[in-house]
């Protein structure tokens, strides 16, 4: 099933609209209603995007965890109240949000914790047969940005993927249904983010798997510039940009209007690539 979340020649990458049901996301948290994250959502869909990634416990550096019925609460009656043909990604590390969104419409579950954080995360991917988004981060996201460290940041991400890629397979989870995501920003420093993103074509060579990036506003991009958190797309565009020519596969970002024409250029580009040039 998953094999169309490879980014084909001639097309773009696929583009993921965050659609945050949280009053305190690091970027654009803020207390809506369901019909005000309904018409967002529409509005991402409208302006090119694929997937709509609905999530309803934020996950920013020292993020406070919230209760299943909290997280339940934000987000069923959104993802119950989207179109019927809209692509819906759960973002949540918890097993139960994870099978009451499925049974309410979605097909992939984007777990920052790669299906570790709940015991039963991998059953219930396992049996519902949706797609799966692992990701990497190195601690929790309440202590993940306190103090990263890796003595080979490219190394020790693939490592991690590696086991859980074969925790999935033990489980049950089909290989053509997993993404990876190499956590930009999830318990990374500048120069471990950098590296990631510079490095996508090695992971993607390790694994022959889609690849997810999610760049959109982080605060190593404000550490490069100087900007702030609301005047980062420029950034954004050019990190994006950089992951699809090295490999990337889907975009994760906020602004599918700002950034549609600088990934539908750099996936043209991309299809002119020879060789691994990242």
């Amino acid at each position: 099933m998953t094999a169309r979340w490879h980014r084909k020649k001639g097309q773009p990458a696929w583009l993921m609209g965050v659609l945050n049901c949280t009053p305190d996301s690091f970027s654009d948290g803020a207390k809506l209603n369901v019909s005000e994250l309904v018409f967002k959502a529409k509005s991402m869909l409208g302006q090119g995007a694929d997937i709509i990634d609905v999530g309803g416990e934020s996950t920013r550096p020292n993020a406070e965890p919230v209760s299943l019925e909290d997280e339940l609460a934000r987000v069923i009656p959104v993802i119950q109240a989207l179109p019927s043909d809209a692509v819906i990604s759960i973002d949540t590390m918890k097993a139960e949000v994870m099978q009451q969104a499925i049974e309410a419409g979605a097909s992939l579950v984007n777990d920052v914790s790669a299906l570790s954080s709940d015991d039963g995360s991998l059953a219930v991917v396992a049996t519902s047969g949706v797609d799966v988004c692992l990701m990497h981060m190195q601690g929790t996201p309440k202590t993940m940005q306190e103090t990263p460290k890796y003595e080979d940041v490219l190394a020790e991400v693939i490592r991690f993927f590696e086991r859980r890629i074969d925790a999935c397979l033990a489980a049950g989870i089909q290989r053509k249904s997993i993404i990876l995501d190499p956590g930009i920003g999830f318990g990374k420093n500048l120069e471990d983010n950098l590296t990631l993103i510079a490095n996508i074509d090695k992971i993607k060579q390790k694994f022959a798997l889609p690849i997810l990036l999610g760049a959109s506003r982080k605060s190593f991009l404000g550490k490069i510039t100087g900007s702030d958190i609301q005047n980062r797309e420029m950034e954004t565009a050019v990190a994006s940009a950089v992951g699809v020519f090295c490999g990337a596969d889907m975009i994760r970002i906020h602004d599918c209007e700002l950034q549609r024409q600088p990934l539908l250029v750099a996936s043209k580009l991309a299809d002119y690539k020879r060789g691994a040039v990242c």
